[in-house]
């Protein structure tokens, strides 16, 4: 097979195997390198098997090659050497994943997951230049040529049981079919999916939210038996009526959100999409939702998992008035609390947990910031004030809840004054940040001084009080703003008497 390679890649490949060739041990390069070679694709992560102790083998590769050593299993004696070139902050990272091969390079292959990965080439022909012949005991080649997933035995989900998610991922980022007894024993062995470290579960997750058409990604999840195994908070809003404007039960509009969103960010301001034509114009959103906060994971992947999370608490705070009116008080704050503990499981970051907790709490926000009219310039200051950095998110994920509220059924012109309302609020912001920052009229010191006060909670909150009166244009000046703390003062001694 000829490998498709940069030649950085390739320079990074003739390094590696010219050190294997010094070890003189047998050594060959298997799974996903050989398997993406063979689709023409390159990848910078490289599975190393030795006949050898790897664990000591990839210590001497992290050292002659200048990279980092990272043990990952030192039981099943497996270690990943971290190769960066150029500046270490931003350079291109190799990760090379050293194994041992206990008896032969074809019983490891066997112990694999899939057939597709079940390949191996070895390094010493790759290091003499010649085209190297593709070891394939369980003919992973022709599943490749298929388009076919299929277990590599009748053990790999229950040897390792993230390999269930990791079927579907590579079904669905290579539009590959899973075999339908592979198919079956995932479905059989979906519950093994809970005894997967949350960290696993996660990359896995992410990667396949990443990709385009997540939603029916999480359809087909859910029909395996893995979506609710890996968030059983979401069995309970399974059949689980909403008011009459929603098409759909709380469940599978939690997942139509999510395709609701795609269909946002992929197609704003398609013109010939009645839909998407009215959808706010905000220039930053697909920069902004290409950003990664941490782990890998973009605004883009957190804002599906938001979608899928937004309404998780639907089903405890459900009340059904006298008049029929179905209600869910509370379900914003207590959803995002209920998401925090699902996202710490998957050992997502506190970052991570903040972005989806602010997106569920304020999905509601800015329809209930109209009313019957348009939000004024506190309440639109507010929001951006307490959304920070997500309130982009916040603005997609609360049209694609809307959409995906309605369905088949949705009214374009109702349609078009949500979206011009959404418009009327990023407008009124982006007015603000083309303003030259205005300087601090008081700080904390003049109001201790001035005002005799300590230290505290109730400072920091007449500051914040100050800085949002000067940010809506209330006060401009320095005796408007002790002013403004004078009167704030007056009013509390008042209502404390």
């Amino acid at each position: 097979m000829r490998l498709p390679l940069t030649q950085e890649d390739a320079s990074i490949l003739g390094r590696v195997c010219a050190f294997l060739g010094r070890e003189g041990l047998d050594s060959y390069i298997f799974g996903g390198y050989v398997r993406d070679g063979l689709l023409g694709r390159s990848t910078r992560d490289i599975d190393i098997a030795v006949c050898g102790p790897a664990l000591e083998v990839a210590r001497r590769a992290a050292h002659a090659l200048n990279g980092q050593y990272v043990p990952l299993d030192e039981s099943r004696q497996i270690a990943r050497v971290v190769l960066t070139e150029g500046d270490p902050a931003e350079g291109r990272r190799w990760h090379l994943d050293f194994s041992t091969i206990d008896d032969s390079i074809e019983k490891h292959l066997s112990q694999r997951d899939l057939t597709i990965n079940a390949m191996a080439i070895n390094t010493r022909e790759l290091e003499q230049g010649t085209v190297p012949r593709v070891i394939d005991p369980l003919h992973g080649r022709e599943d490749l040529q298929r388009g076919v997933i299929r277990q590599a035995s009748d053990t790999a989900f229950e040897d390792c049981p993230v390999r269930l998610l990791r079927a579907v991922r590579l079904a669905t980022e290579h539009s590959f079919a899973i075999e339908e007894r592979t198919e079956t024993a995932i479905r059989s062995r979906a519950h093994l999916i809970t005894q997967v470290p949350g960290e696993a579960v996660r990359e896995e997750l992410c990667r396949l939210l990443s990709l385009s058409r997540a939603a029916s990604h999480l359809y087909y999840l859910d029909r395996l038996g893995l979506l609710t195994a890996i968030f059983p908070e979401l069995a309970a809003t399974r059949d689980v009526e909403q008011p009459r404007e929603h098409y759909w039960d709380v469940f599978q509009h939690s997942i139509e959100t999510v395709a609701a969103f795609e269909r946002l960010l992929r197609g704003v301001g398609n013109q010939e999409d009645a839909v998407l034509s009215e959808a706010p114009h905000i220039p930053s959103a697909a920069e902004h939702f290409e950003e990664e906060v941490s782990h890998g994971a973009s605004r883009a992947v957190l804002a599906k998992l938001a979608c899928l999370l937004h309404d998780i608490a639907k089903p405890q705070t459900k009340t059904v008035e006298r008049d029929g009116r179905v209600r869910f008080l509370g379900h914003t704050r207590q959803g995002a609390d209920m998401a925090g503990d699902i996202l710490q499981r998957l050992r997502f970051s506190k970052r991570e947990i903040k972005t989806v907790q602010t997106v569920i709490a304020s999905h509601l926000r800015l329809w209930q910031m109209g009313g019957e009219g348009r939000p004024t310039r506190r309440a639109i200051y507010r929001f951006f004030r307490d959304c920070g950095d997500a309130s982009i998110d916040v603005i997609f994920v609360t049209l694609a809840d809307f959409l995906a509220a309605r369905g088949p059924d949705l009214d374009l012109a109702e349609w078009k004054q949500h979206c011009e309302m959404m418009q009327y609020i990023w407008s009124e912001h982006e007015k603000e940040l083309a303003v030259v920052p205005p300087e601090k009229l008081v700080d904390g010191h003049d109001l201790i001084s001035i005002f005799h006060l300590e230290p505290g909670p109730r400072l920091g909150e007449l500051l914040e009080a100050v800085r949002e009166a000067q940010g809506v244009g209330e006060i401009t000046t320095r005796d408007e703003a002790l002013a403004f703390v004078r009167r704030r003062l007056a009013a509390s001694e008042v209502s404390q008497t």
